[in-house]
């Protein structure tokens, strides 16, 4: 859900920006300072990250990656495997960007994702970030569970994945004919699945190779998967890539509680409501969660885990990261991108490329203004942006607390306002309940967020140290305490939280430098696509949400390979593919 779920596919649902990158001891003292009076610190240069002076290792590099969250890792990783030589450049002093974890009284707190499936898949129908790890050879235990807690204004249930667990929910929920409509959205998409899955993202690459790693490869295993489909199937299929809500309209399905179900279900996947969503990525989710034998995954140590799995990867090959390297700006000679600037003043080197993993708007803001075709300065400008983030990070004592509390709560507040609307759906993840490590003995670890509906303009140009901004923060901030109340019921207290956290739009647009604190490009099915890796730059490229496939763990992923692969030669790509066996 909402919380960051890996599919096999190249889509994943919200991953939401994450709050702090700090120094463990600047970390300690800026969020007991929070923790007392619910406000940020009142000082900036108290947590500034501060610039190194220099970084281990030469000022260059074959590839040079700005910024290192989970798109700019799996490309410098899979770079590096290609025998690349590859630097990673990251702002802050913890490796991640919105997927990072950080520690505060021994909590270790999501800041992101934390709702996963597929990493444990192998083969051609894998989600991308499993065969990014594959290729590196690295692996990342998990926990394996079924279900989460769903909070609707008709009542509560325990949703489980599979193929006829959501029966039970629509027979109380829904219209005496919901498990009969179930069944026909299922017997109709299903089959459209394998033929939506037919096409590995890592076998794509930005120039015409991807006749040969893509096309030719899977071309056999494409058209069988139409031939098994049958007439209906095939023609089914060709809706791919049409907006979900015309499968559902073609159905002629009318049970409200379907409706406002798949509808939260594509807004926790992409952003959008199922008017927005491609009908593939639909597609990949329902095969995913409503196959027999599905699961759902959580990492063991928290979501940081596998943000160290890809560097970990990544060094092994010998990638290097760079973590207090602030770049100021992209330099340009001889009209290509041939390193970067630091803040230091530093230049660093890129013989071959620099990558940004940078937003698009970001992106923008590091070239000079006078490289930009005019036509690309207007594509960004005028690319809708989804809002922004509310979080909470709450460290509490398990006592009194039920023993039987889930790791995943959902909360929709009123289906007549919509899935998107601002403070309506909260997303609640307590990832101590099946790992207890990242909480004190005795102890839970929460995070609760409003999945990129908090409208930044509420917040634009408030000083986070006045009191307008602290009420602000109390006030918007409620929705999510109730949620948690709900949630977890008898036994919880705000009083008795150790750690209280409250992050903002603000606290986005700062700390990652995410313009307008923004959860990333607004871009509908059918009316939009979102951009290719390359840029009016020659050799500067770009992976992660701003780029194809999209917004997500798995889309990011995806995008960080496409780049990589782009920048080798075809027999390496192939060699790859062959590798790791799809």
């Amino acid at each position: 859900m909402a919380l960051g779920l890996v599919f096999p596919s190249f889509m994943q649902i919200h991953q939401p920006l994450s709050l702090c990158s700090f120094n463990s001891s600047t970390v300690r003292k800026t969020f007991l300072a929070r923790n007392s009076n619910g406000l940020e610190p009142s000082s900036t240069s108290s947590i500034a990250v501060k610039e190194k002076k220099a970084f281990p290792g030469k000022p260059e590099a074959d590839v040079v990656v700005i910024g290192s969250g989970i798109a700019g890792l799996c490309c410098a990783g899979l770079l590096a495997r290609y025998g690349q030589d590859v630097l990673v450049l990251e702002s802050h002093d913890l490796p991640g960007g919105a997927a990072h974890s950080f520690e505060i009284k021994g909590y270790k707190f999501d800041s992101g994702p934390s709702l996963f499936s597929g990493f444990q898949s192998r083969g051609p129908q894998a989600n991308p970030l499993a065969q990014v790890l594959d290729a590196l050879g690295v692996s990342l235990p998990c926990v394996k569970y079924d279900s989460w807690m769903v909070y609707i204004p008709e009542g509560e249930f325990l949703s489980r994945i599979g193929p006829t667990e959501f029966f039970k929910d629509l027979e109380k929920y829904g219209t005496p004919n919901a498990v009969q409509e179930w069944q026909k959205l299922l017997d109709a998409i299903l089959p459209m699945s394998a033929a939506a899955m037919a096409l590995p993202p890592l076998s794509i690459r930005g120039d015409f190779g991807v006749l040969s790693t893509a096309a030719a490869r899977y071309a056999p295993s494409l058209l069988k998967s139409f031939v098994q489909m049958g007439p209906q199937g095939a023609l089914g299929a060709t809706k791919l890539l049409r907006p979900f809500s015309e499968v559902i309209d073609s159905l002629e399905l009318k049970d409200p509680f379907i409706r406002n179900w798949v509808d939260l279900l594509s807004f926790l996947l992409a952003g959008v409501k199922t008017n927005g969503i491609l009908s593939a990525e639909m597609v990949y989710m329902f095969a995913e969660w409503y196959k027999p034998g599905s699961c759902l995954e959580y990492p063991l140590h928290g979501t940081g885990a596998v943000v160290d799995a890809l560097v970990q990867g990544m060094k092994k090959f010998g990638g290097r990261l760079s973590i207090g390297s602030h770049v100021e700006k992209i330099v340009i000679e001889n009209d290509r991108a041939s390193g970067v600037k630091l803040r230091s003043g530093q230049f660093v080197r890129a013989k071959k490329a620099v990558i940004s993993n940078a937003s698009m708007w970001d992106t923008l803001k590091l070239l000079p203004k006078e490289v930009v075709p005019k036509s690309y300065l207007d594509r960004v400008n005028t690319t809708p942006q989804c809002e922004s983030f509310m979080h909470l990070h709450l460290g509490f004592d398990a006592e009194g607390i039920r023993e039987d509390l889930g790791i995943h709560h959902i909360v929709v507040n009123d289906w007549e306002r919509g899935v998107d609307a601002d403070q309506n759906v909260v997303l609640i993840s307590i990832p101590s309940v099946l790992s207890p490590d990242l909480a004190p003995p005795g102890k839970h670890v929460l995070h609760a967020y409003l999945p990129g509906t908090e409208p930044f303009g509420l917040w634009e140009g408030l000083d986070r140290r006045s009191t307008e901004y602290k009420n602000l923060k109390a006030e918007r901030s409620e929705v999510m305490w109730r949620a948690v109340e709900r949630a977890i019921g008898a036994g919880f207290s705000r009083d008795k939280c150790e750690v209280k956290l409250v992050g903002t739009p603000l606290t986005h647009q700062r700390f990652l430098r995410r313009n307008r604190g923004t959860y990333g490009p607004a871009i509908e099915a059918g009316k939009n696509s979102f951009p290719g890796h390359s840029t009016p730059i020659p050799q500067l490229y770009c992976c992660g949400d701003s780029t194809f496939p999209g917004i997500g763990v798995p889309a990011v992923a995806a995008s960080g390979a496409i780049v990589a692969n782009s920048l080798v030669s075809v027999s390496q790509h192939s060699q790859l593919l062959d590798a790791i066996g799809i």
